[in-house]
């Protein structure tokens, strides 16, 4: 895992996609706390809510090259066909998603640091902010990590993670429209960015950390039962 973990993580700064991800973020992020800051407010959790529809159409472009580039290029076969564990190949290159988006989301610690300057602040709220989000973009990134090994085309898989991030987007739309007592509470439980914004309130509530990690522990076994399938095929 150590060895595909490097590798990915180098590779997102080989490519114009590391780049493309960090440059937006930090640019979007600094835009936000400098409106913040130039109002006199020093609520942070007002960038990390209003970050999550740029962080849910941002990882697809993490994700849309974890696998499908190698399945084009038939690459996968040196791990397909080595005894390497399949476990270790797919969190290798989970975690080296993640850890591009910990490195977007590092900016915040920066401004909890000039805001230091003026008050003290609110680090349990903070934290509680950077653990939802961290959670959030996981879940989502082992989602994009399944489809993209279930494609040889990266524009295929960035188009349906991109569309299922419009899913999670529209669920709360889905919530006013319809007055179906089961459908507003389906659409409750699934919806991101209700557990999401419980974070970002301050709340770190165990409910919601289970859903996050349950959905990345289920879409990493199904990217790893799908490229065994493969291997025995």
């Amino acid at each position: 895992m150590k060895a595909i973990f490097k590798r990915e993580l180098k590779s997102y700064f080989t490519s114009p996609i590391g780049y493309i991800v960090l440059s937006v973020m930090w640019a979007y992020s600094t835009m936000l706390f400098v409106t913040l800051f130039s109002s006199g407010s020093p609520d942070i959790t007002v960038i990390f809510s209003s970050m999550f529809s740029m962080i849910l159409f941002l990882l697809p472009l993490l994700t849309m090259r974890t696998f499908s580039e190698e399945k084009r290029q038939k690459t996968d076969q040196l791990y397909m066909t080595a005894p390497t564990s399949l476990l270790g190949v797919v969190l290798g290159k989970f975690f080296a998603a993640v850890t591009v988006f910990l490195i977007g989301m590092s900016l915040t610690l920066l401004f909890e640091f000039i805001i230091m300057i003026y008050i003290v602040p609110q680090w349990l709220v903070y934290f509680s902010n950077i653990i939802g989000t961290t959670l959030m973009a996981s879940a989502f990134i082992a989602l994009g990590v399944f489809i993209s090994a279930c494609t040889e085309s990266q524009i295929v898989s960035a188009i349906i993670s991109f569309a299922f991030a419009t899913v999670m987007m529209l669920l709360d739309v889905v919530v006013t429209l319809f007055n179906v007592s089961w459908i507003t509470a389906a659409a409750e439980w699934f919806s991101f960015s209700d557990r999401y914004n419980t974070f970002t309130n301050g709340t770190v509530d165990i409910s919601n950390i289970l859903f996050f990690i349950s959905l990345a522990v289920i879409f990493i076994f199904l990217t790893v039962r799908k490229l065994d399938k493969k291997r025995w095929a």
